[in-house]
């Protein structure tokens, strides 16, 4: 009797995890997003923005019972998709733009965890607890939202994503808080690879797109940072830059208007879809 308890057990076990297996989608293309404010989201979004597309999805990596939606829940992606009241972000019109772009049966999701005025060691999982002990006060609330640990609510919410669709890529767009340091591509290394090992990803396959800042064209007041991040391909072979040329600022010469954020995104889908054979 006990044989056939344990036999039934183990079949029950193997069926469980054949759903599982059969519930990922291959064409279900899902998209980590990370930085700080301009990847958070600064400028309020207009009606146009929230129009969606019904094969682009955001999961939700927050509650926003205001919104009616919850934390670990996957949504049509409509502003905001950060946090419940954040703005505008370039991975609204990437996700957008790559439904637009592909096969009707490729659904897009995002995830987007983004903290305004952060460094990157606020992404690196050995640092980040020594980080938020440190932070402002006016950082204390957004870090609140992540249980003050954004690396780790990032990767919580990527597992989420596993069971329903295949991680494709990672979208990076911070460097204003980290303006001069001749080491930032190796601290965004150490984020990646991080990445990669929590989440069972192969760096050959998940390629890493860094965003230039608000160009000096626009008054972009961190422009010169744009020439480190240029030099993150050398540091990682799987790493692109998306341009921010012509991407309209606005008055604080640190962050993109909402045409900005428009532009920018769609420059991130088109170095993905260049990527693709």
């Amino acid at each position: 009797m006990r044989k056939n308890t344990l036999k039934f057990q183990f079949l029950l076990l193997f069926l469980f995890f054949c759903t599982l297996g059969y519930a990922q989608d291959k064409n279900f293309h899902i998209y980590l997003c990370f930085g700080q404010s301009n990847m958070e989201g600064h400028s309020k979004f207009e009606d146009q923005d929230t129009l969606g597309n019904n094969r682009f999805y955001s999961l939700q990596a927050v509650d926003c019972p205001d919104l009616n939606r919850k934390k670990g829940e996957w949504y049509l992606a409509k502003p905001p998709i950060t946090r419940c009241n954040t703005g505008l972000t370039p991975a609204d019109y990437f996700g957008r733009t790559l439904a637009e772009n592909l096969p009707d049966s490729i659904r897009i999701g995002i995830i987007n965890v983004s903290i305004g005025g952060c460094h990157i060691q606020l992404f690196d999982r050995d640092s980040v607890t020594n980080y938020v002990e440190r932070a402002p006060q006016w950082m204390k609330g957004m870090l609140a939202a992540y249980d003050n640990n954004p690396y780790d609510r990032l990767v919580e919410m990527a597992k989420v994503a596993q069971h329903t669709g295949v991680i494709k890529g990672i979208l990076l767009h911070q460097g204003e808080s980290n303006t001069g340091d001749q080491d930032w591509p190796n601290k965004v290394s150490r984020v990646y690879h991080n990445l990669l090992e929590d989440l069972a990803l192969q760096e050959e396959e998940t390629p890493l797109l860094a965003g230039e800042l608000l160009a000096a064209d626009q008054g972009g007041r961190c422009a010169s940072m744009n020439t480190i991040i240029h030099t993150l391909p050398q540091t990682l072979k799987n790493a692109h830059i998306v341009s921010s040329k012509d991407c309209e600022g606005v008055a604080d010469g640190l962050h993109f208007s909402a045409a900005g954020y428009r532009k920018l995104g769609i420059n991130y889908a088109q170095v993905i879809l260049s990527l693709k054979p």
